[in-house]
């Protein structure tokens, strides 16, 4: 038995049979003699919901994987660099995508038989958001064995330390103009650097309403689709209702009748056996004893 199968076999489960899966093959694994290897298969935790899609988008779309590694880098040196409109093109092309994964993540989610919710289709936005500013996060989303959702960066750096340009060494100071021509750059890119941050922030504010707001709408309609099927089904019972009614009362009728019947065939043979009774007096008196 090897570890590394077993991991991917169970993060590729439905959260829900994750457990006795794993346990399962803990279980063989002891009863092979590898204690140390059922003791590292128990310590697997089972993946959220959302970490689930996004280890399925990874699985079965694995021709996605290499396309948001790359947009990442390209985002992350775009940055360093300060490159105003290559920035902008690859946050276009970063909507674009993570609009689309996630999307298809959902879709395996409910082909697999397992639908997503709102909160958790957001969590796998999150989590593609944060794959693609963080190398360390793109490498445990590749995996395919996430257990949690990633967090998003709030945004990319907008100059990492070792971006920063480095003046050659000289003997002397550089003059006073270049001092401020530097000042001015280092101002003119902390300002840039602010207004992408912002922008950045906006965007996401954006998004997030977008969503909220697609959710809110598929609620109102779902809510609709739901309260007109109870009111169909008020509408059938209530008439339901009306005919039950109008054959209870038919029944009470008709027991009431039965009823009268019954007290008149009751009295017919009160009647019959007096009448009987008598007959047979007058025919006893009327006989005469015999010798």
């Amino acid at each position: 038995m090897d570890f590394d199968a077993v991991a991917d076999e169970l993060y590729g489960l439905r959260p829900e049979h994750f457990t006795t899966a794993r346990d399962a093959h803990a279980a063989a694994a002891r009863k092979a003699g590898d204690r140390a290897l059922a003791e590292k298969i128990g310590k697997l935790r089972r993946p959220s919901l959302s970490a689930w899609a996004s280890n399925i988008l990874v699985r079965r779309q694995a021709d996605q994987v290499e396309p948001l590694l790359r947009l990442g880098e390209g985002l992350r040196q775009a940055h360093l660099d300060l490159d105003g409109a290559q920035l902008r093109e690859l946050i276009r092309q970063q909507r674009i995508l993570i609009t689309a994964l996630s999307r298809q993540a959902g879709r395996l989610a409910a082909q697999a038989g397992r639908p997503i919710t709102p909160d958790a289709q957001r969590e796998v936005e999150s989590t593609l958001h944060a794959v693609l500013a963080d190398p360390e996060a793109a490498r445990q989303w590749a995996a395919g064995r996430l257990v949690k959702p990633l967090d998003a960066a709030v945004g990319f750096p907008a100059v990492a330390q070792d971006a920063v340009p480095r003046a050659p060494a000289v003997a002397e100071a550089p003059p006073p103009a270049a001092r401020r021509r530097s000042a001015a750059e280092e101002t003119r890119r902390a300002r840039l650097a602010k207004a992408r941050t912002e922008a950045e922030h906006t965007e996401a504010d954006l998004r997030a309403a977008e969503e909220e707001a697609t959710a809110a709408t598929h609620d109102v309609e779902n809510a609709k689709q739901r309260a007109d099927r109870l009111e169909q089904r008020v509408s059938s019972l209530a008439e339901e209702l009306q005919r039950a009614e109008e054959e209870h009362r038919q029944a009470v009728a008709g027991e009431r009748q039965a009823r009268e019947r019954a007290r008149f065939a009751d009295r017919r043979v009160t009647e019959c056996r007096r009448r009987a009774r008598a007959a047979a007096s007058r025919l006893q008196r009327l006989t005469p004893d015999s010798d």
